[in-house]
């Protein structure tokens, strides 16, 4: 891939990653991914992050091909996907300087072995001036590492968020032009990534207030020249305001449980809430993880297997738990053939969580009519929560 130019002595010089389909070895990628690296000129020039090594190569043609020296290397972050290619980039530019944060640093030093000596260390606000240029780095810890920060070029008024404003999609585009699939993407990227640091983000998005931004430049995903549109988004995903809305995860070895599903969803929908069904046999993490960003209630649909809950349903209560969204409520169903402690497991994995838990509703074998009676009443339960909620 090509340098491509985005504004006079800016440049993207990074990778595009079409075929990438899990990351972390924990998430699908159904887009593809990318890893943005960016050339900033001056009199003296910086390199700011760069791309995960499987591409390091590309970023090295990338740089010998643009012709230029670099002197900084700017390390917003020390996840691989951004920091991996470095020690081929300093053997590359021997003399360039690594510019991170102290926390950074030694994360670095662990991580890739670069000596002590080749690191410059900033602090929250400081500037490095490239000459007719000037980069601010501003501390963003648990976006989502404790040591991320973001890099601002004060006179073009572009943000260079790394993994901040981000999304795992590789495009055509430089900058985002299909808003749609860009806000899907960047709204699972978040779910997956950022939404367990909710409270951080939002103390961030208030200091990024401070700041006239013209272009947001993350290390995945395409490019914003329209940056309110981004923010916008991360202002209301962690914003407190949940919606009307159920997510509902279910698993069912012999249908008992789908049959309480099937019901509690049509109970549901004729009470004008938004259900949201994910069979986990078959879904897709990043989707589940997407949809539990604005719902109010989630609801988790189990058999019980060896007096527990189905491991796919403990993989979703853990990951719920994991990924602390900001619903309110929690309700429990499911089926039993001769006992269990299917419910205590399941509380236990969603403890993380600040909610309500309604009481569960728990059948032995094929529901009948009086078990339907009891899913009819936690639909009106939920109903009420979230009227008492505004929504």
């Amino acid at each position: 891939m090509t340098i491509r130019k985005i504004k006079e002595g800016i440049y993207w010089a990074g990778s595009l990653d079409w075929d990438r389909r899990l990351f972390d070895e924990l998430i699908p990628l159904p887009d593809g991914t990318t890893y943005n690296s960016y050339i900033v000129e001056g009199e003296k020039t910086a390199l700011i992050d760069t791309v995960d090594p499987t591409k390091g190569q590309e970023l090295v043609d990338n740089l010998t091909a643009w012709g230029g020296s670099i002197d900084f290397v700017v390390a917003n972050h020390a996840e691989q996907d951004h920091s991996g290619s470095i020690p081929r980039v300093l053997t590359l530019f021997p003399h360039a300087k690594v510019v991170t944060n102290s926390k950074c640093k030694n994360m670095l030093m662990d991580l890739l072995l670069i000596p002590e000596e080749k690191f410059l260390t900033v602090n929250d606000g400081e500037t490095l001036s490239l000459g007719n240029r000037t980069l601010q780095f501003f501390m963003t810890p648990w976006v989502h590492w404790p040591e991320t920060m973001v890099t601002y070029l004060k006179e073009e008024r572009i943000l260079f968020s790394c993994d901040f404003l981000g999304s795992h999609l590789a495009a055509s585009h430089l900058f985002a032009r299909d808003k749609e699939k860009v806000f899907e993407s960047a709204k699972r990227y978040y779910a997956e990534i950022m939404m367990p640091f909710r409270t951080s983000i939002r103390s961030h998005l208030e200091k990024l207030d401070a700041l006239t931004v013209n272009i947001v430049a993350p290390s995945h995903g395409p490019l914003h020249d329209e940056p309110h549109f981004i923010l916008d988004c991360y202002r209301e995903w962690v914003s407190d305001t949940v919606k009307n809305e159920v997510v509902l995860p279910f698993v069912s070895m012999h249908q008992s449980t789908r049959a309480m599903v099937d019901y509690l969803v049509d109970a549901l929908i004729d009470r004008n809430i938004t259900v949201k069904p994910f069979n986990l046999i078959q879904t897709d993490i990043g989707e589940l993880a997407k949809a539990l960003v604005d719902a109010a209630t989630l609801v988790i649909a189990c058999p019980t297997v060896l007096a527990g809950p189905h491991p796919a349903a403990v993989y979703a209560a853990y990951l719920a738990g994991a990924l602390r969204p900001k619903t309110r409520i929690v309700g429990i169903i499911g089926s039993y053939g001769w006992g269990g402690k299917s419910v205590e497991t399941l509380s236990q994995l969603i403890q993380n969580l600040t909610v309500e838990v309604l009481d569960p509703v728990l059948i032995k074998g094929y529901p009948e009519q009086e078990d339907f009676r009891l899913l009819e009443n936690l639909a009106d339960e939920i109903l009420k929560k979230h009227k008492a909620l505004n929504i």
